[in-house]
């Protein structure tokens, strides 16, 4: 009787997990949206992040900046492996380009100086116009 009132008590255990298991899923892939339903014209800087924060993306990838004096991350987002959102963060902000090419991209996180490459490559070419 003692084997049956603990086996029982261990499924409930673990239905109720498997319950709080799909909710947490069910919770979490509600709030984040379809990559291709992006739209590209956000209403500030500060939703242009939280959106591509939460969008489901083809491609996520973050670069180790820690070699970097004032990088403090680097993260690209792409739907479609050509083209995506460059996210640059400092202490002071994120900047965000966008449609910048999968290849810049690759010669980022190869290069020597990140700095310099930004600021050769990226700044000023893939503004992402609010």
């Amino acid at each position: 009787m003692g084997i049956l009132m603990l086996n029982y008590s261990l499924i409930n255990t673990f239905k109720i997990h498997l319950i709080i298991t799909l909710l947490i899923n069910i919770h979490f892939s509600c709030q984040s949206q379809n990559c291709k339903n992006l739209n590209s014209e956000f209403s500030s800087y500060e939703s242009a992040l939280k959106k591509i924060k939460s969008t489901n993306f083809v491609l996520i990838d973050s670069c180790d900046t820690s070699k970097s004096s004032w990088i403090l991350k680097t993260e690209f987002y792409s739907c479609d492996k050509k083209y995506g959102y460059f996210l640059l963060s400092t202490k002071e902000k994120t900047y965000i380009h966008n449609k910048v090419p999968i290849d810049i991209w690759i010669r980022y996180k190869e290069t020597e100086s990140f700095g310099r490459f930004y600021n050769k490559k990226i700044k000023g070419k893939y503004k992402l116009i609010i």
